[in-house]
């Protein structure tokens, strides 16, 4: 049987910048329909793989392929499609003139454009000015420019921040429909939750080196800890002192508590503080097998909205 040629492979990679290590012999592939997502904390060496992966960086060591071909060159470039979110657009033009003119640098014509547009619902943007739009309709224009020309790896870099939550839901029937088509997907992203009820695979990246590839319910089943999340007059100190407690993140009164041992730590939280409430136990999620993996470094802010998103 034929074996499916990769979209992306890394083998080996490594980089450094002057006595910084980013990357210390990164393995990686995506197969056609495939949406990875990477995940770590900052510092771990996303941007630089990322830049790897899209040409815009040459290996020190190792390689990377896209369908075969260095993505340094222009004909394995048109194979590509990046959304970045420190894109900028030129204000002056209009929605239009960009997603067109990406068509064109593509090699297809200007007309490609319209298809892209529709299905974005963008349409009825397409004559407005980029300095009109709002973040989450420029998050849509990326988002056209990338698949206009039909890519074969699409990568995005935090694709749904700025959108609402049906903004999202549309985004990712999409990206869905895209990668039932063959289009594969690598995703960086700090909304670690939205990741997982989407991505196939969740490589996590730290300090240069790849800590884990595996379906994010792989990730979770390894992690035996619960989250209590309870709204508390407790301080701090008190909460940490309480028996199985691993962690504590408050934010005002709601507090979130990592354990092992919930119902030890529920009976002496309800004996401290009869008063709380909005009290609630649920199964450690990846968010948390993302931490334990990278040794309890703190995730960026964002990752905490991915599990109210």
């Amino acid at each position: 049987m034929a074996t499916t040629q990769a979209v992306l492979t890394a083998e080996g990679l490594r980089y450094r910048y002057g006595e910084t290590v980013a990357l210390d012999g990164v393995d990686l592939r995506v197969d056609p329909g495939e949406c990875v997502a990477l995940l770590g904390p900052n510092g771990a060496g996303k941007s630089t793989l990322v830049a790897l992966a899209v040409g815009l960086l040459a290996p020190q060591h190792g390689t990377v392929r896209i369908l075969g071909g260095d993505p340094r060159r222009a004909t394995t470039r048109r194979r590509l499609g990046v959304a970045q979110q420190t894109l900028g657009f030129p204000n002056t033009l209009t929605v239009n003139e960009l997603v067109s003119g990406a068509a064109v640098r593509g090699g297809l014509r200007a007309a490609a454009a319209g298809p892209i547009l529709a299905e974005l619902g963008l349409t009825e943007l397409a004559r407005r000015r980029v300095s009109k739009l709002s973040g989450g309709q420029r998050q849509r224009v990326q988002l056209a420019m990338a698949l206009v020309t039909e890519p074969a790896l699409l990568v995005l870099d935090e694709p749904t921040v700025g959108l609402d939550t049906r903004a999202r839901r549309h985004f990712w029937q999409v990206l869905a429909q895209r990668r039932a088509q063959g289009t594969a997907v690598l995703v960086t992203t700090h909304l670690i939750e939205e990741s997982a009820a989407v991505a196939n695979r969740v490589v996590v990246l730290d300090r240069g080196r790849v800590l884990a590839d595996a379906p994010p319910e792989e990730l979770v089943s390894r992690l035996p800890d619960r989250t209590v999340t309870v709204r508390t007059g407790l301080d701090q100190d008190g909460l940490e002192r309480l028996p199985g407690v691993l962690r504590v993140r408050r934010e005002r009164e709601l507090v979130t508590i990592q354990t092992r041992s919930p119902e030890d730590l529920l009976r002496v939280l309800l004996a401290r503080d009869p008063q709380l409430s909005e009290l609630r136990v649920q199964d450690a999620g990846l968010a948390e097998a993302v931490v334990a993996l990278t040794g309890d470094r703190e995730l960026p802010e964002s990752t905490r909205e991915g599990r109210a998103a």
